[in-house]
């Protein structure tokens, strides 16, 4: 199978390029392995998006990273976040971030749609 090519919405690059490259490179395979039709062992659907939005979670010296992506469109994988969560009550993906993976789930799909 083809590898699709990755594309990034927003400023999802350089949220990844941000993080620990611990967390980067796990976050990497996971992509890698989405661009090659697969699932990484794990993601994850993200709750509240349907099939084909991906989570990635992972720990990393006391802190938790996630990194979000969507394999729904044909031609490419489109990485919508990647980011620290910062809160302590609990696991739930803080409101503010999953607002903003809806808002670039939406233009992943006008690019989408522009191609």
């Amino acid at each position: 199978m083809a590898t699709k090519p990755l594309r990034w919405v927003g400023g999802s690059y350089d949220d990844l390029l941000a993080l620990p490259d611990d967390v980067r490179r796990e976050f990497g395979y996971a992509l890698f392995a989405a661009q090659k039709g697969g699932k990484a062992d794990h993601a994850k659907p993200l709750k509240g998006f349907g099939g084909g939005v991906l989570e990635v979670i992972e720990d990393y010296d006391g802190d938790t990273y996630r990194a979000v992506y969507t394999v729904r469109f044909a031609s490419a994988v489109y990485v919508l976040h990647a980011f620290q969560k910062k809160s302590k009550s609990g696991i739930a993906t803080p409101k503010k971030d999953m607002e903003l993976i809806e808002i670039r789930l939406k233009a992943a799909k006008r690019m989408e749609e522009g191609r």
